[in-house]
């Protein structure tokens, strides 16, 4: 990101905030979900407003935004990757870089869990909601559903969920909820990577709303996959968590899932945006070829 990209982008932001807006409306949207690949490769990058900044030994490696979209339009640009995850800054600066034009454009939603927090689980939807989505010509919204059955403030965030679900349906856009069981640890919220704890958390997610027609689920990998993705019909992404220290063994395992008749495509973030190497290209175009 040149210094000149930056400064045009502070003085869009500063002397023509309605650009934004116009962007937006004259982006090339999308014909479909899914890539010339036939399955749905998106880059995930929400993970600063809650935030959580770090990716594998760097603790703010998503702290400098120049550097992190940088990375994203390098992710965005390489063949085969055709959407992208993230709240209303990230996006609307990849909107001014031009960087959306044809992508599949998700825009998060409940942000509010901050990680580390005592409140983390009571994830507040404090980033987009279905209307403004929708208004902005994205397609779809993504939420994150923790379920801990010791933290009476997940019943909030359960029914936030529920109502966003509804609520994207009803302008006919992707409601993609990422689903976990989850319990603290030493005082941390940490998630239950089991197939028993993922066929819960995603039983319970394909339930929310009035109607299940636009609802994908961003899932983790898990041993015994084919069991816990037996759990519903309903399509399904990869999600890649955090940056794994044998990679190869990484891409072998989002590969055998994309085996599976539910799953449709991968959502990944710190993994190939801040890979070992430090080779973006390489990592993605890696995860691409899995396709």
């Amino acid at each position: 990101m040149h210094e000149t990209q930056l400064k045009e982008l502070v003085a869009t932001r500063v002397h023509r905030p309605a650009a934004i807006a116009e962007a937006s409306a004259r982006r090339q949207r999308p014909a479909s979900l899914l890539g010339e690949h036939g399955r749905l490769m998106m880059i995930a990058a929400d993970h600063p407003a809650r935030g959580a900044l770090g990716a594998g030994d760097r603790a703010m490696a998503m702290g400098d935004r120049g550097d992190l979209l940088d990375r994203l339009c390098l992710a965005l640009s390489r063949p085969g990757v055709n959407g992208v995850l993230g709240t209303p800054d990230v996006l609307e600066d990849l909107l001014l870089l031009g960087a959306l034009e044809g992508k599949v454009v998700v825009g998060s939603m409940n942000r509010g869990g901050l990680a580390g927090t005592s409140f983390e689980i009571d994830d507040r939807f404090t980033a987009y909601d279905a209307a403004s989505i929708a208004a902005a010509g994205f397609e779809g919204g993504k939420m994150l559903a923790r379920i801990d059955p010791a933290d009476a403030g997940t019943v909030a965030t359960i029914e936030s969920c529920a109502r966003a679900v509804s609520d994207l349906a009803a302008h006919r856009l992707m409601a993609m909820i990422e689903p976990f069981m989850s319990r603290r640890v030493d005082g941390r919220l940490r998630n239950e990577l089991t197939a028993e704890a993922m066929t819960v958390a995603m039983t319970v997610a394909a339930g929310l709303g009035s109607t299940s027609a636009y609802t994908w689920l961003k899932v983790p990998i898990v041993e015994d996959m084919e069991r816990a993705m037996a759990a519903t019909t309903l399509p399904a992404l990869i999600l890649g968590g955090e940056v794994a220290t044998d990679q190869d063994a990484a891409f072998a395992s989002w590969e055998k899932a994309l085996a599976l008749p539910t799953v449709q495509g991968l959502v990944i973030g710190r993994s190939l945006l801040y890979p070992r190497g430090d080779d973006v290209a390489a990592a993605v175009d890696s995860a691409v070829s899995l396709l």
